[in-house]
């Protein structure tokens, strides 16, 4: 497990860094709609996204079933730095619930629908966490070094 919290933005982005940021409805088919675009945008860059789209996948229906505030939407961004990083982050107005251990660490039972979405995060990311430094909002973030892959 490598959750960190209050993780700032990576530094140092290259000039060649790309940025994609977008308000979806906190309901399923934002989320679904997050996952769609973060495949169109990657493909876009010419970069994989397998993972990519499995976290973000996660990430954002969390932040539709749990993050979600009536009227309120939830942010995806993704920040691209070629070669190197690619940095997905998800942001909804829900600050006080954050990940409990128990999120990420026994797997749920066999027969459960729900439980196991940032198990998955870890185990795709090579860094993820929760940055609380811009508030009212909470946003979970997760990395995958494209180095490695």
């Amino acid at each position: 497990m490598n959750l960190e919290i209050g993780h700032p933005l990576p530094p140092g982005c290259a000039a060649s860094a790309r940025h994609f940021t977008v308000l979806l409805s906190a309901t399923r088919r934002g989320a679904r709609l997050a996952r769609r675009l973060t495949v169109q945008q990657l493909a876009e860059w010419g970069e994989l996204y397998e993972a990519a789209e499995q976290i973000v996948a996660e990430l954002a229906a969390n932040a539709a079933v749990h993050g979600r505030v009536p009227g309120r939407s939830f942010r995806l961004s993704l920040s691209l730095d070629p070669g190197v990083t690619l940095r997905i982050a998800v942001a909804d107005p829900r600050p006080e619930l954050l990940p409990k251990p128990g999120d990420f660490g026994a797997p749920a039972g066999v027969d459960a629908e729900s439980g196991r979405g940032l198990l998955i995060v870890a185990a795709l990311a090579d860094r993820w966490g929760v940055d609380l430094t811009v508030r009212p909002v909470k946003t979970v973030w997760a990395e995958l070094d494209l180095r490695a892959r």
